[in-house]
């Protein structure tokens, strides 16, 4: 106990999962030992798990999950590394997905394309298939992704969801993906997420021209002891910013941003007259 490790859930997922394992198995009374015997994998390796000194495996987190009893269930070991592996998600989101599965209120504002939490199967495989067209994943890596993606959006599910509120810039209603029967479906989507009691949902049009308070993605999230993350993207990578002043200047921008845009109603009737024009 004198060596014992404090973990940090929030450093990272590889932390999150560690201290997911340990809790799990000191729940149990068992040792590290006691947990090796249960599974192909030696105390040590158990350790450097735990501790984030060493990534899980998919292997292992089968393992685990039938040693826990978490085969199958939405809260399994292998659901987690599923969604934290390498190769699938963008350098730097793992850690914002971590985070937005915390979340008591999510903000976010997007270009071009519809926000993953808001997308339909169909839109999101339409966007898979273009990134395997262009050499950048493999077709198991944009499945994956696709995967990811329905997954996330079960947070917007449960009894007690996130408030979330999505400012969409005109142009992800109006880029045609998929052809017009997937965007008629993504449109339709939209419609749905806007009347339900735990979202909020504005297009900032076209027309606001210079008073668009932000030019590139971005998404807030305030967390269950009311802290703040913000997270950004470049072509490459995703940032996660947590120095208050920082977070605090784009809340700032992401209300004017909001207060600019067109209200849920309005957007409700620009995405039906878009939708018109599809099918």
């Amino acid at each position: 106990m004198v060596n014992r490790k404090l973990l940090e859930p929030s450093d990272s997922p590889e932390a999150a999962f560690g201290a997911r394992l340990r809790r799990l198995r000191e729940e149990r009374g068992w040792k590290q030992e006691d947990l090796a015997g249960r599974t192909s994998y030696s105390g040590k390796h158990i350790s450097a798990v735990e501790t984030a000194r060493r990534k899980p495996t998919l292997t292992l987190s089968k393992e685990l999950d039938d040693t826990f009893g978490l085969t199958g269930r939405a809260d399994s070991f292998e659901r987690e590394w599923r969604r934290t592996r390498n190769g699938v998600l963008m350098e730097g989101f793992p850690e914002y997905a971590h985070h937005e599965r915390r979340a008591v209120e999510i903000r976010t504002f997007e270009i071009g394309l519809v926000a993953g939490l808001l997308q339909v199967p169909e839109y999101a495989e339409a966007l898979a298939a273009a990134t395997v067209a262009r050499g950048s994943v493999t077709a198991d890596e944009a499945a994956g992704r696709v995967a990811f993606q329905m997954e996330r959006q079960q947070i917007l599910e449960r009894d007690r969801p996130p408030m979330v509120f999505a400012v969409l810039d005109e142009s992800c209603i109006r880029t045609m993906v998929g052809g017009p029967r997937v965007m008629a479906a993504q449109l339709d989507r939209l419609v749905e997420f806007a009347a339900r009691p735990h979202t909020v949902l504005q297009v900032a049009p076209f027309a606001m021209g210079e008073r668009r308070a932000l030019n590139r993605l971005l998404t807030l999230l305030t967390l269950p002891d009311r802290s703040a993350l913000a997270y950004t993207e470049s072509q490459a990578q995703g940032y996660l910013e947590r120095e208050v002043s920082a977070v605090a200047s784009m809340f700032t921008a992401y209300h004017q941003l909001s207060a600019e845009s067109l209200s849920q109603a309005d957007t409700v009737t620009m995405i039906k007259e878009v939708r018109k024009g599809l099918l």
